[in-house]
């Protein structure tokens, strides 16, 4: 946020207390305007976007949260483990419907959208990925994943602290696209901006008067408490950055969005990065995969619909970013993954090691990169695949690789060692 509004926020010295305050100064200048407006400035839900000031010149880290715990088990294939056909022995993917197979795994045919990006090199994936302190409760799996800071006091999310780190100072640094309620991960004192949507980021209620209402709400902030003056001024020059956006770019023959808020989201999330308004980080929701009973076949069913409207969003939103491919990299997260063995529902429960998908064109992908620790029972822990990469490790790869910021300060005690998951820049 502007030096303004650090200077007119208390600072007890609290990092939480300075995020609370800013972000009430941020949303009480909202509210003002949204009164004054009719309400509903800022109506947006589904995807939270970090936006930064032109300069930058890192990758835009685009988090694509998995929410309801995903199997990566079922996307990603063990299918050179013999524990896992013997644990699933109605819902496993056969090995003569893999894709992009080789060694150890092999994908979802599902995920045959994706599969031009891997033979490429820019889509790639982690296995065994997993939290330091692993729960089965999605709340608190979510809550520690968006923290990420076990063992320590901090309350703010990681996405906070990493703009913070980057010193992005724009009125865009954190902005959630999809929700008006942002997510744990944008917990702390930079400030966020929500938008459900760019097609509805508008002054609600001001019809066809829009300049109007916007001049008259730029003379109402002419004067008065800086802390909502130049709050109330940057969120105007919000609205104009966004209305100069460019539309969506034609897409390939055979390659579209799905359907829905996820495809809405990413493709939103394209417009921004191609604007070139400066983004640093989006994070898009994708939920329904909270998958205990009718995970289904592989040629239909619950889980090859939800990867297949996975694959279909992220192919979709590689070839709309067009050149600015090359300066992206999405990673995929979920809180858990599920139990190695299928229950009698034919569905799954929570569990723990999962897989993270990466893309993008600094990705060292074409590949499953982590260390397989095998579905023995000898090997599972507690009947779930061991997480045998903190999650955390690949996020400050991406960060220190591609994004130019210091993982020290946003994974406080994370050790040093990194995979190799992504080129340096």
């Amino acid at each position: 946020m502007s030096s303004s509004l650090k200077s007119a926020a208390p600072d007890c010295g609290c990092a939480e207390q300075r995020g609370l305050s800013r972000r009430t100064f941020l949303r009480a200048s909202l509210a003002t305007l949204a009164g004054i407006a009719g309400g509903g400035l800022l109506d947006l839900g589904g995807a939270q976007v970090a936006l930064a000031e032109a300069g930058y010149t890192g990758d835009v880290l685009v988090v694509v949260s998995l929410r309801g715990g995903f199997d990566g088990l079922s996307a990603v294939v063990p299918a050179g483990d013999p524990g896992y056909a013997a644990a699933r022995p109605g819902i496993a993917v056969p090995t003569s419907k893999l894709i992009a197979a080789g060694g150890m795994f092999g994908l979802h045919p599902a995920l045959k959208p994706l599969e031009p990006l891997w033979r490429a090199g820019t889509f790639g994936a982690v296995h065994a990925v997993g939290q330091k302190d692993p729960t089965r409760s999605h709340f608190a799996a979510m809550e520690e994943l968006e923290r990420a800071a076990p063992g320590s006091s901090l309350r703010t999310g990681w996405i906070d602290r990493m703009v913070g780190a980057s010193g992005a100072t724009s009125t865009f640094a954190a902005t959630s696209l999809g929700s008006t309620t942002t997510t744990t991960a944008f917990a702390g004192p930079q400030p966020e901006l929500s938008l459900r949507n760019l097609p509805g980021f508008s002054l609600a209620g001001a019809g066809n008067e829009t300049a109007r209402w916007k001049a008259a709400l730029a003379e109402l902030h002419t004067s008065g408490p800086e802390a909502v003056v130049a709050a109330a001024r940057r969120s105007l020059s919000a609205l104009d950055t966004a209305a100069a956006l460019p539309g969506a770019s034609p897409l390939p023959e055979g390659v579209s969005y799905p359907e829905g808020s996820f495809g809405e989201a990413l493709r939103d999330v394209a417009r921004l990065i191609r604007g070139g308004v400066g983004a640093r980080v989006a994070a898009v929701d994708l939920g329904g995969w909270d998958m205990h009973e009718g995970v289904g076949g592989v040629d239909g069913g619950w889980m090859a619909r939800q990867l297949d409207q996975l694959a279909r969003g992220l192919a979709a939103f590689a070839a709309d970013l067009g050149e600015a491919f090359s300066r992206t990299t999405v990673v995929t997260l979920s809180e858990f993954g599920r139990r190695v063995q299928e229950n009698g529902s034919g569905g799954l429960d929570h569990g723990n090691g999962n897989a993270v998908l990466l893309l993008g064109g600094g990705v060292a992908g074409g590949r499953v990169h982590g260390r397989w620790p095998g579905l023995s029972a000898g090997s599972l822990v507690e009947g779930d695949l061991a997480g045998t990469t903190d999650y955390r490790t690949l996020l400050a790869e991406i960060l220190e690789a591609r994004c130019g910021v210091p993982a020290r300060t946003v994974f406080p005690g994370l050790a040093p060692a990194r995979l190799g998951v992504v080129r340096a820049r």
